[in-house]
């Protein structure tokens, strides 16, 4: 029971970080602004993500335009997609195939490889947290490389958004999913299950009684019946 548990709380802690990714991936939140401009009334925050751009003015206009052209941009942003894409993927996957091989479901309940599914699940959920963690990492360097030049204007300075925080969260729930899968089906791999020994041994017949050759036929008359044989109570009356 305490394996099928914490199999079951890898599972979760993976599926949050599936929905964090899918978030993270969609959001244009990656880079913010970090100048608005001296006039507040004026004021405008640019926003960039993987798929689209965003402008919002202080009078509640909010804008976006999607990136049409995928050879136009840049190649960390084209490298930040395709690692985020694969991620989700890896993270769907090892949904499916740790749903398989944990001990609370149905499938392939008598097979010897359901708990090698649940390892193979453990490890793409830890592969899809890393791909994350790249991405998002590599994203705040570029964003803190850029904050501290000083040949880039202000009005060029971008700022941490909220969907890199999320991608770290996301990472970090799916590698720690997917490191006590792996350690939950490890655990019951060491512990054989004990089997009882066969009923035949247990209930054997005992062997049949025979009593000593030196006791039959060989049996000497005592003294006292072979008295009471050779005389009789009326010869002495």
């Amino acid at each position: 029971m305490a394996s099928m548990a914490v199999q079951l709380l890898g599972f979760f802690l993976g599926l949050l970080g599936l929905f964090g990714t899918l978030v993270a991936t969609v959001l244009p939140h990656w880079r913010r602004t970090a100048y608005m401009g001296s006039n507040i009334i004026t004021a405008t925050a640019y926003m960039k993500g993987l798929w689209m751009e965003c402008v919002w003015h202080s009078t509640g206009i909010y804008q976006c335009e999607i990136h049409r052209s995928l050879l136009a941009l840049p190649p960390d942003l084209q490298a930040a997609r395709a690692l985020m894409v694969i991620s989700c993927v890896a993270s769907a996957l090892a949904i499916a195939i740790s749903a398989v091989g944990m001990k609370c479901t149905r499938c392939a309940r008598r097979s010897p490889t359901k708990s090698a599914l649940a390892v193979g699940g453990g490890v793409c959920f830890i592969a899809a947290g890393l791909l994350c963690l790249v991405t998002a990492s590599w994203t705040t360097n570029d964003v803190i490389r850029d904050f501290y030049n000083p040949m880039l204007p202000s009005s060029m300075k971008y700022e941490i958004g909220q969907a890199v925080y999320v991608g770290f969260a996301s990472a970090g729930l799916s590698i720690t999913g997917g490191a006590v899968l792996c350690l939950s089906c490890e655990d019951s791999r060491q512990r054989p299950p004990y089997r009882l020994p066969a009923n035949n041994a247990l209930q054997r017949p005992a062997p049949p009684y025979h009593p000593p050759a030196a006791y039959k036929g060989n049996h000497t008359p005592s003294r006292s019946s072979a008295s009471s044989n050779g005389y009789r109570l009326n010869d002495y009356v």
